[in-house]
């Protein structure tokens, strides 16, 4: 059975711009619809007005694509689980969706009343994976294209769905998982951190990101992005007429230049041009785009930090100028509202041959 609605999982507070975007999205395939989404709920539901559409949707739309969504899952109707039994429901929704799974994931909304769902999900897990394998389910195979998911939503109410290996998020919750180290001067890292895992898969990341490469760290004080270039082996000019971290001065591959980000330009065309500016996203979009038109630098990652109303609209404005900056092509460009951008979504900027996502 093909599942009719597509369940999105995205920050408590960022419901509305999730439901606008995945709108968008449907729009654009010719896919009619609705969101159900509650304020702070963590999670979104879109609803084809016809159920096979809905289906469509949910196995075309390319989820690297999207910016809000953390999570992406083609889900049944909800269930209502009884309290003596919750596993019997979950297994005869699971079947009709499928007998091979690459894994089972159960989770639940990221909020304070999902998290204390987890005292009923640890110890429920090993009951459902017997019923799983009892009913000839395998949920182990990993040439299986689908995963199955369970989202509990409630201690009696959950979504059963499955997704596509390939087009998902690689983490439970769409929740990547970064420890930040001792040493960095600031917990802004851990962004840049999950924004190069995001937008690079490793193999570009090996190429791309070399030791003995050269970088722009525009409004870097205290250093925190500095940090993490300077770990990859880069050579990073960090401009901001704050201080750096001493520890990386001393390192020999940053020099600090007091200056504001706006004013400054390189001597020399760089690698990478990094920015997490405290300043409105249409500036920074400018900015960033002007960086890459020059020629100043080849790829580009920062932060635009939105307003609190009309976020989504922002975005698209943001994009606007980018496209129009860059003469509507020729470049490649991603959008991502990452588990520790809070306000902000982060972007990835580069002029160089590849589909765009845009």
């Amino acid at each position: 059975m093909k599942p009719p609605r597509l369940l999105l999982y995205c920050r408590a507070g960022f419901e509305r711009e999730c439901a606008q975007e995945i709108t968008a999205a449907a729009a654009s395939m010719g896919v009619d619809g609705f969101v159900k989404a509650r304020p702070d709920s963590a999670f979104a539901v879109f609803q084809a007005h016809q159920e096979d559409m809905g289906a469509e949707l949910g196995a075309h739309v390319e989820f690297a694509r999207l910016i809000f969504p953390r999570q992406m899952v083609r889900v049944l109707e909800p269930l209502t689980l009884g309290e003596a039994d919750r596993v019997t429901p979950i297994v005869a929704a699971a079947k009709q969706l499928g007998s091979s799974f690459s894994a089972l994931w159960i989770e639940m909304p990221d909020t304070n009343d999902g998290k204390s769902l987890s005292t009923l999900t640890r110890p429920l897990a090993p009951h459902l994976e017997r019923g799983l394998r009892k009913a000839g389910i395998d949920f182990e195979d990993a040439e299986a294209p689908q995963r199955l998911h369970v989202f509990f939503v409630g201690s009696l109410a959950c979504y059963v769905g499955v997704c596509d290996v390939g087009n998902s998020s690689r983490w439970p919750m769409g929740i990547p998982r970064h420890r930040l180290p001792r040493q960095a001067p600031s917990r802004s890292t851990l962004k840049l951190a999950e924004a190069i895992d995001e937008f690079l898969d490793e193999k570009e990341r090996a190429k791309r990101l070399v030791p003995g490469m050269t970088a722009v760290d525009l409004g870097a004080s205290p250093g925190g992005w500095t940090w993490q270039l300077v770990q990859r082996g880069l050579m990073v000019i960090a401009v901001d007429n704050g201080d750096i971290d001493q520890e990386l001065l001393d390192s020999g591959q940053v020099k600090h230049r007091r200056d504001d980000g706006f004013h400054f330009t390189p001597v020399e065309p760089v690698d990478w041009m990094v920015c997490d500016m405290v300043e409105s996203p249409s500036r920074i979009a400018r900015l960033a785009a002007r960086w890459i038109a020059e020629g100043w630098c080849r790829e580009s990652i920062f932060n635009l930090k939105l307003p609190m109303k009309k976020r989504w609209e922002e975005v698209e404005r943001c994009r606007g100028i980018i496209d129009e900056a860059l003469g509507g092509g020729g470049y490649y460009l991603r959008m991502r509202h990452l588990y520790h951008d809070r306000e902000e979504i982060t972007v990835y900027l580069a002029r160089r041959q590849k589909e765009a996502l845009r």
